[in-house]
Order: structure tokens, then C-alpha cells, then sequence
């Protein structure tokens, strides 16, 4: 584990069945998830999975259904007990932690939002979202100032004495998120947690989550089964299937570089031009190189409209402190919006 890595996800292993430990065996003699499910009843959530996660930044897990991606999210706070393998939360052995410390690390080191808001429904927002304060043994006027604070921050100022049914699913999704922030926790575990929303709202709460954490640097784990919103929000996506990692890198990596037949498939209906940035494409500066200045994050789409709007050959791109790390022309662009061919998947 480095010093950068908060969670750190070793060999995991989890085997639903009436034996696992038999299971087990079984699937270290090289017994495949459909065999393992057809001669003994067992099913294969998580098959050796390991994944480091870096602090301060939103890991993504993503999948299709059944892929393992929420089976793992619920191991990092012990949800679900894994068959084997280890789980270290800033150094700290997660399995091996009593009842008390247990609580401890669901009460002021990680927090949860759910796909389904699981908000009280006889609570007001302004007690949903002081819920994890009360928990916590906060103070009264502590509760107060904290959840009046989160709850005019996610945009719900003026809606603190109504009800999770008196809300739109948007809303009740910004409770959701205002009461995981009001603990304070530094670790943020996101299960599917806007997937239950319209795509307007969904894009509107992906804005306010990347807001959020611009400001607050916390430490997120995101799942979800949609591409594009985990190539918007992911700083690092690790993608499942059949409860394996198949690839885990920084997004613009797995756009130009995917690990085999299956991560290209999943990446071929994407507009690269909306999702890929600059700073994946560059070429090195050369010393008499001048052009319009774009920071490294700006998307193809948005270069080549810069490009139509001024005159010149290439653009200069910079890092976020504005220092010049790049050049990028026309054709550096057009490479990068080729997919990669089979015969250089395989490479």
C-alpha cells in the first residue's frame, strides 16, 4: 500500500453457498463461475480481486449486473464479510476489527449513499440529514448548525422541515448525499447512487457531486453500470466481469489503451471527442511552440471549436497550475479519436 492509498483491496474472495470453503477449492483448481454455479448451487461474487485506492480522489467500480461491483463496495465498511482476502482502511485490517471499532469506522470514517436515498420516511430532511451527528453523540446545537449548513449546500435551503414523500427522487437523492457529508467522514461510498434518477436530474446531481468535491477532497467510491457517467466523474475506473477486475486505469487510458475485446466493446459507442481530454493525446512541447493556451482536462469537442475561433497550428496545453506541459495539432486529434484495432487490443 502506498502513502497515497486510503483503501486498499487485497485478494478478495466471496463465495455465496451453503460451503464455501469447499467452493473454494474448487475455484482455485481453476473451476470457471458457471461451472462452480452449475455442479454445486455456489455463486462467485468476488474472484481475487485486488484494487488500491488513492485519497482524494473518486474511484469508480463499474459493471454490468452481477459483475461483483456492489458486492464490493459492501466490503469496505463490512456490510458483507468477506470468504477471504483483506480489506485495509488507512492501514487498518477491516476484518479484524471488534464490534466497537466497527461501529467507530461506519460512524466518523466512512459514510454511505444509497441508489435507493433510504431516507426515514417520518423524519423532516433536517433530521434525515442530522441523523449520522446523532449517531455520532453530536450536540444539539453541533446537529443543528452541521445540517442546516449541508442542507442549504446541496441546494435544499427552504425544504428542511418537509418529507422524504413530499420530494422529487432528486431531491431526496441530495438528503441522501447532504446527510453522508454532514459526518464529516473521509471516505464517501456511492452505490448506483443516481441511477434511480431521470438523466437530466442525474447529470445535474453528477455537477453537484463534482462541485462538492472540487471543495471538499474527500474520498469516493463510486458504482455504477453507466459508461458515461463514469468517464465524466472517475478519476480511476475499475471495470468487472463475473467478479474479476478486467481493467482498472485512469479513464482516458482505457479509452485509448483497452485491455481486451471486452473493455473495447463496452468503449465503442462512446463520442470520444465529448470524453476524451487533451492532455491524453499531447505531444511534447518543443522550445519555439506557441498557441492558444487549454488547460489538459479540455475535451477534443472543446479544442477543436477553439480551434475553429482562432488561427494557428497547435494548441499549447497546461497543467491545473497553468504550467505548459504540451503541444496538440488537427491531426494529433483525429489519432486520438481513431479506436484501436483489434490486431493493437491484443498487442
Amino acid at each position: 500500500m502506498t502513502t497515497d492509498t486510503i483503501i486498499s483491496i487485497r485478494n478478495l474472495y466471496k463465495v455465496f453457498g451453503k460451503d464455501p470453503a469447499k467452493a473454494m477449492r474448487l475455484i482455485h483448481q481453476g473451476m470457471s463461475k458457471d461451472e462452480l454455479l452449475e455442479k454445486t448451487g455456489h455463486v462467485i461474487g468476488l474472484n481475487n480481486v485486488s484494487l488500491d485506492m488513492e485519497r482524494h480522489r473518486i474511484q469508480v467500480v463499474m459493471g454490468l449486473s452481477g459483475s461483483g461491483k456492489s458486492t464490493l463496495i459492501r466490503h469496505i465498511n463490512r456490510l458483507i464479510v468477506p470468504t477471504a482476502g483483506q480489506i485495509l482502511v488507512d492501514g487498518e485490517d477491516v476484518l479484524q476489527l471488534n464490534p466497537v471499532a466497527l461501529r467507530a469506522l461506519r460512524r466518523f470514517k466512512i459514510s454511505m449513499v444509497f441508489q435507493k436515498f433510504s431516507l426515514f420516511p417520518h423524519r423532516s430532511v433536517f433530521e434525515n440529514v442530522g441523523y449520522g451527528l446523532e449517531t455520532q453523540g453530536a450536540t444539539k446545537s453541533k446537529i443543528k448548525e452541521t445540517s442546516m449548513r449541508w442542507i442549504n449546500r446541496v441546494g435544499l435551503a427552504g425544504f428542511e422541515n418537509h418529507y422524504p414523500g413530499q420530494l422529487s427522487g432528486g431531491m431526496q437523492q441530495r438528503v441522501g448525499l447532504a446527510r453522508a457529508l454532514a459526518t464529516d467522514a473521509d471516505i464517501l461510498l456511492m452505490d448506483e447512487a443516481f441511477s434511480a434518477l431521470d438523466p437530466l436530474i442525474r447529470t445535474e446531481m453528477q455537477d453537484v457531486l463534482l462541485d462538492l468535491q472540487n471543495e471538499l477532497q474527500k474520498t469516493i467510491v463510486f458504482i455504477t453500470h453507466d459508461l458515461d457517467e463514469a468517464l465524466r466523474i472517475g478519476d480511476n475506473i475499475a471495470i468487472l466481469r463475473d467478479g474479476e477486475i478486467i481493467q482498472s486505469d485512469d479513464p482516458q487510458n482505457i479509452l485509448l489503451k483497452p485491455a481486451d475485446a471486452y473493455i473495447a466493446d463496452f468503449m465503442k459507442d462512446i463520442n470520444r471527442a465529448r470524453v476524451l481530454r487533451v492532455r491524453a493525446i499531447m505531444k511534447p512541447l518543443e522550445p519555439l511552440d506557441e498557441g492558444p493556451v487549454v488547460k489538459g482536462t479540455t475535451t477534443i469537442e472543446e479544442a477543436l471549436q477553439i480551434f475553429a475561433e482562432t488561427s494557428g497550428d497547435k494548441l499549447i496545453i497546461t497543467d491545473r497550475q497553468g504550467n505548459r506541459i504540451g503541444r496538440l495539432t488537427v491531426e494529433d486529434m483525429i489519432r486520438g479519436m481513431r479506436r484501436p484495432t483489434a490486431e493493437e487490443i491484443h498487442a
